[in-house]
């Protein structure tokens, strides 16, 4: 249903980082920057696998925090995604284990990033 989606970050570098770490055990990566001259001096960046689905845009002003869940091939993705973010600046909102209450099979890790987002890596396949 969704093509991409994006957020706004208050510190570029922090965020970046803290992505970066986070994304690397799920297999994603900072797929495209786009030049300054076309964002008007602002940093933005797109990560994913093949194409750019989830963008950082740096911004004074960085709103409510969201909710983003993403795609873990196993519970030890989910594991490492959740031990990666909260080594880069994440905070805890729920540690890797399943969640019966959601889905049969739901096993996800919840972090805090640097702008107050709830991430997420889950995955649904049979432990």
């Amino acid at each position: 249903m969704l093509d991409h989606v994006g957020i706004l970050v208050a510190d570029w570098n922090k965020s970046k980082a803290f992505y970066d770490a986070a994304f690397l055990p799920l297999g994603y990566t900072l797929l495209a920057v786009v030049p300054e001259q076309f964002t008007g001096g602002v940093k933005v960046g797109g990560y994913g696998k093949g194409k750019p689905d989830f963008w950082l845009t740096e911004a004074v002003q960085t709103g409510p925090g969201r909710h983003y869940a993403f795609v873990a091939a196993d519970r030890a993705e989910v594991d490492a995604f959740y031990a990666a973010a909260m080594a880069n600046g994440g905070r805890d909102n729920g540690g890797p284990g399943p969640r019966p209450h959601y889905h049969e099979h739901y096993y996800g890790a919840f972090v805090i990033d640097p702008d107050g987002n709830n991430v997420e890596a889950v995955c649904h396949a049979p432990g």
